[in-house]
C-alpha cells in the first residue's frame, strides 16, 4: 500500500490497516525511525474495561468496551482464531 504526505506533514494511514490494527480517530501512535525506515506503532492504551449493557434492539444483554474499542469483524474474528492454538 502506497500513501502521500500532505503540504502539512501530514500522512493518511489506509483503512484496512487502521481496522487491523485498531487504531481509531484521536488514537495515539509511536514512531521511530529504524534503519532507513519510518515505524509507527499504536500507543499504548488505557486499559478498555468491559461492561454488559442491555442492547436497545434486542433488550438482551451484551458486552460492551466502550465506544473507542476496536471493530471485531467477522473476518478479523477469523484470523485471531487461526492464530489460536
Amino acid at each position: 500500500m502506497q500513501t502521500r504526505v500532505s503540504t502539512k506533514g501530514q500522512v493518511v494511514i489506509p483503512a484496512p490497516l487502521r481496522r487491523r490494527l485498531g487504531i481509531r480517530a484521536g488514537d495515539s501512535l509511536e514512531i521511530a525511525v529504524e534503519d532507513d525506515r519510518v515505524v509507527l506503532k499504536p500507543g499504548k492504551r488505557s486499559g478498555l474495561k468491559p461492561k454488559i449493557v442491555k442492547d436497545p434492539v434486542l433488550g438482551t444483554p451484551v458486552l460492551t468496551f466502550g465506544p473507542h474499542a476496536p471493530v471485531l469483524t467477522s473476518q478479523r474474528v477469523r484470523e485471531l482464531l487461526s492464530d489460536f492454538p
